[in-house]
């Protein structure tokens, strides 16, 4: 015992002791947050008393979610399951089904743009898989589409909603990073989202030419104008949420308290849904939200431990021992990958960022380009086995097994993971919209 005990006082031996106890209850089922918060308080005690470690695990859980800012969360999980319900999704589906039309595998690029529209109004990239992919898979299904190739389109893309604004990761990084400017993300997230997208598509294009799928005949101009005209309240929302945060006409919370109010309004004038749907997607939004704050809450405990083991300081000196920037960013991308292999995308920020954030300045990397680079690549670990949640969602939706996914999707990974190495090396991608804009220092 005193052997670990000294083993542990180590930050090296901390690190592989925590991360040993916090893999070792995910794989005997405990839920995450509980995961995180029993390994910290465990590891914790070999550092401060018993009780001290509790009172303190205590205090750092309630600050953590202390944050006015937070609550844009909750906000903008109603306002997706609001959409969903409404019947703002399938207006969407027609206008991007329009766009995507003229193309080889028109419906598997319509699949992309939905999710595009969607994923960015509703902010989730799971709330995107969902209503799209139900949409869209019966649809390709009788155009003659392969199931597994119609799952994997619907897969690699919808992540793509939580790099398109409104973003609950990028608000949830920027808290965790101190600080950074919303807008200044929000705005950076754009080329990203837009080059993730436009990678799936470039696949599609390939596949569907060899595969023959056909493209959509030519839309008329009534067609076309009555179509843009039933979608056009749902894409202004947009304009009116992220353009008030933009010009600082409202804070995250309140642009997300807009977004619950401006999609339920629209939803009634719809007419899709009943009171007992809104109901469901109320508890629906409290369940998530509930288990999202718990979460970083416990994650606030881990926070906490590491810094007091000096788990953050050895693990920069770990990798600042390289002094190739190029280098540097590959092994933080590498890590990440394999960190989005494992676990989801909400405690990876919350764990990782205060980690990678002070390597990332020491290099030179602006945190909003960090920040873009972080949930982009746990975006791309969203898609993969074995805890992948819009894989999960998709095959769900698809009514296939995983295995069945995998070999189809493996194009479009290395497509997007091509992707994120531009938008790693190439920051301009990011940064070029928010500093046009003057939300960043040119």
């Amino acid at each position: 015992m005193d052997f670990l005990i000294d083993y542990m006082l180590d930050p090296a031996g901390a690190a592989v002791v925590l991360f040993a106890l916090f893999f070792g209850l995910l794989t005997l089922g405990t839920p995450i947050s509980i995961a995180i918060g029993v390994s910290s308080l465990l590891v914790g005690m070999v550092y401060l008393p018993s009780d001290v470690i509790f009172f303190v695990g205590a205090q750092k859980m309630f600050s953590g979610i202390d944050s006015f800012t937070l609550l844009a969360i909750p906000f903008f999980v109603l306002a997706g399951n609001i959409m969903n319900k409404g019947g703002i999704a399938i207006r969407l589906i027609n206008l991007a089904k329009l766009l995507g039309g003229r193309m080889p595998g028109a419906l598997a690029h319509t699949n992309v743009i939905a999710n595009m529209l969607f994923g960015s109004i509703s902010g989730s990239s799971i709330a995107a898989a969902a209503a799209v992919g139900g949409v869209m898979g019966p649809l390709q299904a009788k155009e003659g589409y392969d199931r597994r190739f119609s799952a994997a389109v619907n897969i690699a893309s919808a992540p793509t909603g939580i790099l398109i604004p409104p973003s609950g990761p990028l608000i949830l990084f920027s808290l965790v990073s101190g600080g950074t400017s919303i807008s200044a993300l929000f705005m950076g997230g754009y080329g990203p989202g837009l080059l993730m997208g436009l990678s799936v598509m470039i696949v599609i294009t390939i596949i569907a030419w060899r595969r023959g799928y056909r493209s959509e005949g030519r839309a008329g101009i009534r067609e076309v104008l009555r179509t843009f005209w039933a979608a056009l309240p749902s894409l202004l929302m947009v304009v009116v949420v992220i353009g008030g945060i933009a010009i600082g006409a409202f804070t995250a919370t309140e642009g997300a308290a807009v977004a619950v109010l401006y999609s339920f309004l629209l939803s009634l004038l719809y007419r899709m849904a009943s009171w007992r749907e809104y109901l469901e997607a109320l508890k629906s939004s409290t369940v998530t939200s509930c288990s999202i704050l718990f979460l970083i809450a416990a994650s606030g405990i881990m926070s906490y431990v590491m810094t007091i083991a000096g788990i953050p300081d050895i693990i920069a000196d770990g990798i600042l021992s390289f002094d190739n920037p190029i280098v540097i960013l590959l092994i933080m991308n590498i890590s990440l990958l394999i960190i989005g292999f494992f676990m989801d995308l909400t405690p990876a920020v919350l764990i990782f960022t205060p980690i990678f954030l002070p390597i990332a300045q020491e290099i030179g990397v602006h945190p909003v380009h960090l920040g873009i680079m972080m949930i982009f690549n746990l975006g791309v670990g969203s898609m993969t086995p074995p805890v992948g949640s819009v894989l999960f969602v998709g095959c769900a939706v698809a009514g296939l097994r995983i295995d069945q996914v995998i070999r189809p999707i493996l194009p479009f990974f290395l497509a997007t993971s091509f992707a994120l190495a531009l938008v790693t090396y190439v920051p301009w991608f990011t940064l070029a919209l928010p500093r046009f804009l003057g939300l960043m220092q040119p």
